[in-house]
């Protein structure tokens, strides 16, 4: 639609190189004299943490500038330095658990200034979406920047007389800002049960700022409920139906803004790709975590997972109950700990996938602060749900959206605290996949880099003791990223949804304790679990393209056994649960599921079955390997996400019973180092790989037709992300 004679000067149609953002807020660290720490050169650019010296970066442009000598150096998003390049990451410091130099490093974030400087937009590529026409933004300008050429004048009546029939209000109507609130909810669910009831309190924030709220909802599995079961498959792709969905309502409803209520795993990394896809502004809630349960016949808290680790414990006789109910038997233990593992509403309680990506997203300014570790039916939620209104009205003044905060120092932010909180290796898959949608540099060997020089401190579950409900207690996220950003670990300057920087949002939260008699959830810094991350990138002869490992360190960090291979998930589970030979066997054993990878399974399905049943039945001499996913939930010697997957003829297809597998958590390793009868070493095992693929037949790949189908045909591998919308070569219809 061609624009007013009298409006044409409003559109907003400069190419994507000529704008910046001019509102963006860039941290300058400055000495407490007030004299700036930065002496370089930055091209026009910002240095990105403004602690930098040289080598800051944001929205991965560098500066070249040089040191003065004196002030804070980051480099390549590593964090606080000194002025030689010497990590100050380690130390202790009263309750800070830094150490001096780190501490007075941390003090400049307190003298620091805001200032405004223009910065690339990280705009869609051109062609790559279809593009509306929108009003160019300035000051004063109204906010119905998309939703204008939809209700002004009479252009389109039909359009105009629909949303009337909803308003009922023709001044609105034609002027009043539409923004959409896409609620990821559905009943049956504890994770997204609650959702709509914190939609209708957006809504209703919405329309008391003046604004049009319209509240719909998108589609979600729940992972707990189809865990091990042929419902799983359809659990990754939802997430791509998540993006999808909003996508379409937020494009073709022209709204202006855009606020997402996600509660369960996939949804938070579906509804932010749809923003980097619509690229309006944005904000997102999560639904929040739920309660701790209580089992009274095992006499503990207990969650989720519980109910898992029970099964392996019950088969293998090791389920007990307390002392104070010593006569209840096994099955009615089991029974008491499925009743009160879900106390409400709200997502699984501790570190797993969901809570992961709550945190990793507010690492990344995408969220209010808190967000992440309100409860879910807490005073806090509710009060951020009503904040949420003036926040996005904010934000389109601003004309801040989605990708002016989806920057590659935001996307460090998130790999970083998933390291350090424990996080699940999920978080691998989706935060490469919002990568890929907001078109930042993100590859798996960032993600090793970063784990190889981050520490684990999260004394959380599913290998620790603590759950989210205890992390709000003595602060929460904001808590951890105050201390994280003092430490030098997360980058503080960052833009965030409320205009300030991340620094600015948790200054003034309570700092988190260290020592006798306080908190035990966060270890000090020279106290780690772990002193490099417990997610590592494995490569190999039997993953080639790339595998994702969770190892703590609690379970070693090498295992050599022989394989048993399965070719689908359900082998496993039967065998767990038939085979007393291979349940009672003293040998090392690596067990294969394969088959199961994002085009092969289809949908790359979650096995927390396998691997709590190991838990449960405490089977320590067994490694877990796979093409497919294992949940958040998952803990012990693990490795998921193998590429190339076994459809496509990747080598762990090739794997055969006996063949000896060894996985080196140090070397960051996974190979098949001996083939019984024929002989060991790399050139002996990679002639016999090559006879077995020669021999090697695809199996029929199942199902043929429908939502399934469509995914396995269009998704790419795990190491980038298991995407659908890959960027195409070429403008031809060619894809």
């Amino acid at each position: 639609m061609a624009p007013h004679a009298d409006e044409a000067h409003d559109l907003d149609t400069a190419a994507p190189e000529q704008k910046c953002l001019g509102l963006s807020q860039v941290r300058r660290c400055e000495d407490l004299n007030g004299h700036s720490l930065s002496n370089g050169h930055s091209n026009g650019y910002s240095n990105g943490n403004g602690c930098s010296n040289g080598h800051g970066r944001l929205n991965g442009h560098y500066t070249n500038g040089h040191h003065n000598g004196n002030g804070v150096h980051c480099t390549n998003g590593n964090g606080a330095r000194t002025s030689n390049g010497n990590s100050v990451h380690n130390g202790n410091n009263n309750d800070q658990g830094i150490d001096s130099e780190t501490a007075s490093i941390a003090s400049n974030w307190d003298a620091a200034t805001v200032v405004d400087m223009p910065v690339p937009r990280n705009l869609p590529r051109p062609g790559d979406y279809i593009e509306f026409p929108q009003l160019k933004h300035k000051q004063g300008a109204p906010l119905n920047r998309w939703s204008h050429f939809m209700t002004r004048d009479n252009d389109s009546p039909g359009a105009q007389s629909m949303l009337y029939s909803q308003i009922q209000n023709w001044e609105k109507t034609k002027n009043a800002p539409q923004v959409g609130i896409a609620t990821v909810w559905w009943e049956g669910n504890p994770c997204n049960s609650h959702l709509r009831e914190l939609g209708d309190l957006v809504r209703k924030a919405v329309w008391e700022e003046g604004m049009i709220g319209w509240q719909y909802g998108t589609i979600g599995v729940s992972d707990g409920i189809t865990m091990g079961s042929e419902g799983m498959r359809f659990s990754l792709q939802s997430r791509e139906l998540i993006a999808d969905n909003i996508e379409t309502i937020t494009c073709a409803q022209r709204h202006d803004a855009n606020i997402s209520i996600p509660g369960c795993d996939k949804n938070m990394p579906g509804v932010v790709i749809a923003a980097a896809r619509h690229n309006r502004p944005f904000l997102m809630i999560y639904g929040g975590t739920i309660r701790k349960g209580y089992s009274e016949l095992a006499g503990k808290e207990i969650n989720i997972t519980t109910c898992y680790e029970a099964r392996g414990a019950l088969a293998s006789g090791n389920l007990k109950p307390c002392e104070e109910h010593k006569n209840a038997t096994p099955e009615q233990v089991l029974e008491d700990i499925k009743t009160h593992s879900c106390p409400g509403p709200g997502a699984c309680g501790g570190m797993y996938t969901a809570n992961t990506m709550a945190v990793a997203i507010e690492a990344m300014g995408l969220t209010l602060p808190g967000s992440s570790s309100h409860p879910a039916k807490s005073p806090e939620k509710m009060r951020e749900c009503e904040r949420a209104a003036s926040t996005i009205k904010m934000l389109m003044e601003k004309d801040i959206r989605a990708r002016d905060l989806m920057t590659r120092a935001a996307f460090e932010n998130a790999v970083k605290i998933t390291i350090l909180m424990g996080g699940s290796t999920n978080a691998v898959l989706h935060l490469l996949a919002m990568a890929s949608s907001a078109d930042v540099p993100l590859t798996l060997e960032d993600i090793d880099a970063i784990s190889q020089r981050t520490p684990l401190l999260a004394n959380m579950k599913p290998f620790g003791d603590y759950l989210m409900e205890d992390l709000n207690k003595i602060g929460g996220t904001p808590s951890v990223l105050k201390f994280l950003i003092q430490a030098g670990y997360i980058d503080g300057s960052i833009l965030t949804v409320t205009g300030k920087t991340l620094w600015e949002n948790v200054a003034d939260k309570p700092s988190l304790e260290f020592g006798p008699d306080k908190q035990a959830i966060i270890r000090p810094l020279h106290d780690p679990i772990k002193t490099s991350g417990h997610i590592r990138v494995l490569k190999g002869n039997l993953a080639p393209g790339g595998a994702v490992a969770k190892i703590t360190g609690k379970e070693g960090e090498e295992f050599i056994g022989s394989a048993r291979c399965f070719d689908k998930e359900h082998e496993l589970d039967r065998a767990l649960r038939t085979d007393m030979k291979l349940r009672t066997t003293k040998e090392n054993i690596v067990l294969i599921v394969r088959y199961e990878g994002p085009k092969g399974g289809p949908g790359m399905p979650e096995q927390l079955n396998a691997s709590a049943f190991l838990q449960g039945a405490d089977m320590a001499n067994f490694a877990l390997v796979t093409d497919g996913r294992y949940s958040g939930a998952s803990h012990g010697f693990i490795v998921g996400h193998v590429v190339p997957e076994a459809v496509v003829g990747g080598p762990i297809a090739l794997v055969k019973d006996g063949d000896v597998i060894k996985i080196d958590a140090v070397e960051n390793r996974i190979d098949i180092i001996e083939i019984p009868g024929v002989g060991k070493g790399e050139e002996v095992v990679r002639r016999e790989l090559e006879k077995r693929r020669r021999e090697w037949k695809r199996p029929p790949v199942r199902p043929l037709r429908g939502t399934l189908a469509k995914y396995a045909r269009l998704v790419g591998d795990a190491s980038h992300g298991a995407v659908t919308d890959l960027p195409v070569k070429s403008e031809s219809l060619e894809w």
